[in-house]
């Protein structure tokens, strides 16, 4: 049997998916990867499908080590830097790590959360139908808990498939533009002028973030009736208004009611970019309606869908330093080397409206 033994990882270093559905009436959200385009271009790179469970680092990564037989890994998300026995490896990019090499995954320099993913995936027994760890009830995962130094995964696969690796160009991370939210379900509940105030101000993350929901520091938002209602479903993405007038909103791990009014929520494609912000970094709503979300929604999973189709193959191992020194003619790609390195080739290969070019394009 060939395992990924993980010799260091962060504190919060979890087995993650595309989460649980179907639970949310019986109070289990979702949980899943707080990345989903990371899961999907990492899985794509390592030649899985799109739900197979990947390993997720939360701003700090790691060192890992195949045991047994060699293991075809691809890391894409936060921008992680990566060394191959030593020697610098591009992320976004697949790979294979052969028995007795050490993968080491640094700090995270753009970004919050990125996914590692193994050909094959892991040999471990879902729970309700996801192997998402969700940690606060105790499912899911290695054992139901997140991972530590000295983990050890059993793999599907006994060794890596023979094949070219392949490379996608950087994901975008940072919003440059508001993240866009749809008024409700409780803004009757907020006074018209907390409304303005909060779609034309910017607010902090805070420190009190981490994938259950995001709480943000900025002008106070004053309650029309109370801070009270009875308790209702909440999705991801909602935007609570508790009695400090301080927002919160709420992420993949939420619970899944709450007493607090929801000023708006933020769609779906957004909730994401969110999640990539840091303690002390600003962000800004803006408010788009039902219809212009779906339109939204639509021209992100088309986004996804193409994200195969940007796939270049590379016939070699490539070395961080081709990208940083524009040495590509080292560097042996296959086809236009430029469009598979420069991260601002992602919004090129797609036709953008104005309003989504600006937000799609990476920082």
């Amino acid at each position: 049997m060939t395992t990924l033994v993980i010799n260091k990882c962060g504190p919060l270093t979890s087995i993650q998916d595309r989460g649980r559905q179907g639970w949310l009436r019986f109070g289990l959200s979702a949980a899943g990867a707080a990345d989903p385009i990371a899961l999907f271009a990492a899985n794509l790179l390592a030649g899985n499908p799109a739900d197979t469970a990947g390993i997720e680092l939360v701003m700090t990564g790691g060192a890992f080590e195949a045991v047994g037989g060699s293991a075809r890994l691809a890391l894409a998300g936060a921008r992680m830097p990566m060394t191959l026995d030593g020697r610098r490896i591009t992320d976004h990019t697949s790979f294979v790590l052969q028995p007795g090499s050490i993968l080491h995954v640094g700090a995270a320099q753009t970004g919050v959360y990125a996914v590692l993913a193994v050909e094959g995936g892991f040999d471990i027994p879902p729970e309700l139908g996801s192997r998402s760890l969700h940690a606060r009830a105790g499912i899911g995962g290695l054992g139901g808990t997140y991972l530590t130094a000295g983990s050890i995964l059993p793999l599907v696969k006994p060794s890596a498939s023979l094949r070219d690796e392949a490379q996608v160009a950087p994901l975008p991370l940072a919003p440059v533009a508001p993240l866009r939210a749809v008024l409700g379900p409780q803004q009757h509940k907020i006074t018209r002028a907390a409304l303005e105030t909060f779609f034309t101000s910017e607010y902090t993350v805070t420190a009190e973030v981490d994938r259950m929901g995001c709480r943000l520091a900025g002008p106070r938002i004053d309650h029309a009736d109370g801070f009270n209602i009875v308790s209702d479903g909440i999705v991801g993405g909602s935007i609570q208004i508790p009695g400090s007038g301080q927002p919160i909103v709420m992420l993949v791990d939420r619970q899944t009611t709450g007493g607090y009014p929801k000023i708006a929520t933020v769609i779906t494609p957004d909730v994401r970019l969110l999640m990539h912000r840091r303690p002390g970094e600003a962000v800004a709503f803006q408010s788009v309606t039902v219809e212009r979300s779906r339109e939204i929604a639509q021209w992100a999973a088309k986004q996804m869908a193409q994200l195969r189709h940007s796939m270049r193959p590379v016939t070699a191992l490539v070395p961080a330093d081709a990208a940083i020194s524009g040495n590509l003619a080292e560097a042996n790609l296959a086809g236009d080397a430029l469009s598979a390195l420069d991260p601002l080739t992602w919004p090129r290969q797609f036709t953008l409206p104005p309003e989504l070019r600006a937000v799609a394009t990476p920082q």
